[in-house]
């Protein structure tokens, strides 16, 4: 029991610095957006998402791009789009 509570408070402690810190390793970057970490590499590999690689070999993030990034491609709502193709009706098409 007591070993459940540790490794609980483990999480939770690893969660919240991760929340905290400014530049993410790969492996907290992974988890904080919720992929795997050969998802997240090859984004990298594509040059999809911002990252940082300052000795050539091991990759950093940044979380406030990180989460630029993943807001940056937002889709409408089906009303945004029906208010948008109604305003284009009441212009006549133009």
């Amino acid at each position: 029991m007591a070993e459940e509570l540790i490794k609980v408070a483990d999480l939770i402690a690893e969660r919240i610095t991760g929340l905290q810190k400014e530049v993410l390793t790969a492996d907290e970057a992974a988890s904080y957006l919720g992929m795997s970490k050969s998802y997240l590499y090859k984004l990298t590999m594509g040059r999809k998402i911002p990252f940082y690689r300052p000795m050539g070999k091991m990759v950093y993030f940044n979380r406030k791009e990180l989460e630029q990034w993943l807001q940056a491609n937002r889709c409408a709502t089906d009303e945004e789009l029906n208010e948008q193709a109604q305003a284009y009706c009441m212009k006549g098409g133009k």
